[in-house]
Parts: structure tokens; sequence; C-alpha cells
């Protein structure tokens, strides 16, 4: 039974390795904006699947770090603010389920998609039991992964309401963009990223490491103004001449939208 499960992960790994490794990124639709961009860990030990959906959430906006091993998938999980960990359950030096609850156990409430080939009911269960927030069965669809984990980030922000309203600006994060009294606004990915992220905030002063945390992954090094130089050309963008800015500055602290926005 592990030699026949072995074989078909080799299996599922090169088909999908080979689908998505040839695909051209995006996957959807063109038209569509950027979406709304998470902090992500891909916890895989495939290291051709691994590579694939790291490609594939990136080019959807998402900041991605990844890891081949359980181990350091704790480590990175408690030194980084991530929104959705996607996890395999096959993995060296602690398997994925060890992991789930090693996370639970120390209080981190990122959401945790379970990636397997194992589909009985049992399985299933277990995980779930074990503080698992999905369950996705190999072999999947990328568009599907992308779905569900996108699911998961909206529950981070505490609503499933997929539109986010901030005085006259309304946030689409079905659409990935941002109308201001009915009229899109372009937004860069950066700038939309932040902007949906101090909105899903609201009322909480956010510092620049705070933002640069959920909005850069890993292998970014931001610049010191970066964020600073983000957020004036958001207001620049969205701003109306002589009145207060959505976007309000705690001198000294950071950056917040406030509970109610005039």
């Amino acid at each position: 039974m592990i030699a026949e499960a072995h074989r078909l992960r080799e299996i599922f790994v090169a088909c999908i390795s080979n689908d998505l490794l040839q695909l051209n990124w995006p996957l959807r639709p063109a038209g569509r904006r950027e979406s709304e961009r998470m902090r992500i860990l891909v916890v895989e030990d495939s290291e051709p699947l691994s590579h694939a959906i790291l490609k594939g959430l990136r080019s959807a906006g998402h900041a991605v770090d990844t890891t081949v091993d359980g181990g350091e998938a704790v480590f990175l999980a408690s030194s980084n603010p991530y929104d959705v960990i996607v996890l395999d359950l096959m993995l060296p030096t602690l398997d994925g389920l060890s992991v789930l609850r090693k996370l639970r156990v120390d209080g981190n409430n990122a959401h945790v998609l379970l990636l397997t080939a194992k589909d009985s009911l049992d399985d299933r269960i277990t995980g779930l039991r074990a503080g698992a927030d999905d369950y996705l069965i190999k072999p999947f669809a990328f568009d599907e992964l992308l779905a569900r984990v996108e699911a998961l980030g909206r529950r981070s922000s505490g609503s499933k309401n997929p539109h986010i309203r901030v005085g006259r600006v309304e946030i689409d994060t079905v659409a990935r963009l941002a109308m201001k009294g009915g009229a899109p606004v372009m937004l860069t990915p950066r700038e939309y990223a932040v902007l949906h992220f101090l909105a899903t905030q609201r009322g909480k002063v956010m510092s620049r490491s705070d933002i640069e945390a959920h909005t850069y992954d890993g292998s970014a090094e931001p610049m010191s103004n970066v964020i600073d130089a983000v957020i004036c050309s958001i207001r620049r963008k969205l701003d109306d001449a002589g009145e207060e800015s959505i976007i309000r500055t705690r001198r000294g602290m950071g950056y917040f939208v406030a509970e109610e926005v005039q």
C-alpha cells in the first residue's frame, strides 16, 4: 500500500508539474484584476510541484514562501504572519498532521489548506479535527487551489462580504479593483494590496513593518520608504481635495483606516 501510494504520488507530481509549468500565468480570464495580496506559506516536499504552486500564486499577486520540510514549516509559521498555509501531509522530518497540531498548540491561527493523496473519509475527518480549515485531494486543478486559498483569505478579514466600503471608496475583492463614486480607480497590484490590507484591519494602526510583512514575501527586500511611497500614491488617486485621507497617519506608529469615514 505504501509503495503504491508513493507510485501514485510520483505520477501525480510529474503530471501536474508539467501541466502547471507549461501554462502561461495567470490562469484567470483576461481583463480580471490581480487578487488582494496575501502572505502564504507553501509546505510541499515535491520541489517541482512546490515550484509550480509558487509560480501560480505569485502570478495571482500573492506573497509566497516555500519549504519542503515540516520542521522548517513550524519555524517559518512562528516567525511570519501568514494568512494561509498550504500544507502537504507527507513531509520529511515532521509530517503535515504533526506540523498542524504543533501550530494549533502554539496558538497559530493561520488558515490551513491540507494537500494530500489520501482521500478516505477518515483521513479528511482527522485533518479537519486536527485544526485544518480545508482539504484538497490530489490531483487538483490549480484554479481550484487558488479559489480555496482566496476563500480562506476572506475569512481572515472576519467578513464573507466581498465588498468593503471605506467612505466613498468601495473595494471589490472579487473583481480585484477599487471604485470611487462608482468609477474604477486604477491601482497597481502593490497599491491594491496595501489598501486592502489596511481596510480589513480597520481601526488598527499598522506599522510599516506590519504592512511589509503582509504584502511582501521572504524573497523581497523592500526599501525603507517604499510603504510611504505606496501610501502617498494611493492617497493621490483616492482622496478628495480638502477632505481627510481615507488612510490616516499615526505619527511615529504607522497608518490606519478609521472605523468610520465620512
